[in-house]
C-alpha cells in the first residue's frame, strides 16, 4: 500500500545556523557516548541503554534549542513497558532511529550492517543489541533477524523493525517486507504498528530541518498467536498508512 508523494518542491527559507548547530552538537556528542557505550560493554545493558537514552534526549534538546523542532506522541497508553512487542514504523528520516529509542521501552533495532563502518559510531551500536542485516543477502538477514530477535524477546525486549527497508519520502509509504510479521508469527508476540511525519521536518537525505512539530501515533496491539503472518502484515501496514493519512489530514 502506497500514498503517492505530491507536495511540491521545497520552497521554506534554509536553517543554516541552527542546521549547523545540530550537526555539530550530533558529531561531538555521538562520539563521547559511542566511546562510553563501548567502555560500558562491561556494565549490564540495562545502565548502557540509559546511557544512549540520555544521549537522544541531549539531542531533542538541542534539535528544539536551534532548529525549533519539536514532537509530540498519540498513544503511549498502548504500550505496556513490561510487555515485549514488535514494533513496526515507517522510515522517513533519522530523527525516528534516535527519537524512537527514547520514546519507546528498552529494545533492539534492526539495522543495516553499513551501519558498522563508522569507527565508535556504528560500533557502539553493537552495545545495544542491535540486529545486524545484510540488505544484499535476504536469507541470511532473515535468518539472523527470527534467531536474535527471539532470543530478545524471550529476554524480556521489544524489537523495533522499519519494515520499508529504507527511507521514503513524506506522505508515502513502501510496501512492508514480512520479516517483522514473520518474527511476530513464530513467537507469539503482539504487534504495535508505529507513525509519524518526521520527513516533513527532518528530510531524508538532507542537512537541513525545519521548525515544526513532528506528530507521531502508537496504534493497538495486534495479536498474533494463530494468525499468519501476510495477515499481521497487512494490518499494520493499512493501520500506518490509515494514521499518516489522518496526520497529514490533522488541522
Amino acid at each position: 500500500m502506497t500514498q503517492q508523494n505530491t507536495s511540491l518542491q521545497d520552497t521554506r527559507p534554509k536553517n543554516y545556523i541552527g542546521s549547523t548547530i545540530l550537526f555539530v552538537g550530533i558529531f561531538f556528542t555521538a562520539t563521547i557516548i559511542g566511546i562510553l557505550l563501548i567502555t560500558g560493554m562491561l556494565t549490564t545493558f540495562k545502565f548502557r541503554w540509559k546511557i544512549g537514552r540520555i544521549w537522544c534526549a541531549i539531542i531533542g534538546w538541542i534539535t528544539k534549542v536551534s532548529c525549533g523542532l519539536t514532537f509530540e506522541v498519540e498513544g503511549m497508553e498502548n504500550i505496556d513497558p513490561n510487555q515485549p512487542v514488535v514494533f513496526l514504523s515507517n522510515h522517513q528520516s533519522a530523527w525516528e532511529t534516535l527519537a524512537l529509542r527514547y520514546i519507546l521501552p528498552p529494545h533492539s533495532v534492526v539495522i543495516k550492517k553499513e551501519l558498522l563502518y563508522f569507527p565508535i559510531w556504528g560500533w557502539s551500536l553493537l552495545t545495544l543489541k542491535s540486529i545486524v542485516i545484510d540488505r544484499k543477502n535476504q536469507r541470511a538477514s532473515l535468518r539472523a533477524l527470527l534467531e536474535q530477535g527471539t532470543r530478545y524477546l524471550n529476554e524480556g525486549l521489544s524489537v523495533l523493525i522499519f519494515p520499508e527497508g529504507t527511507r521514503t519520502a513524506p506522505k508515502e509509504l513502501r510496501k512492508f517486507s514480512i520479516g517483522g510479521a514473520m518474527l511476530a508469527q513464530k513467537t507469539g508476540y503482539p504487534v504495535i504498528p508505529v507513525a509519524h511525519n518526521a520527513g516533513d521536518f527532518w528530510p531524508r537525505y538532507s542537512f537541513f530541518k525545519y521548525p515544526g512539530v513532528i506528530k507521531v501515533k502508537v496504534g493497538p496491539m495486534i495479536a498474533t498467536k494463530g494468525r499468519k503472518a501476510a495477515e499481521i502484515n497487512d494490518e499494520a501496514e493499512k493501520w500506518v498508512a490509515q494514521a499518516l493519512n489522518e496526520i497529514a489530514n490533522a488541522p
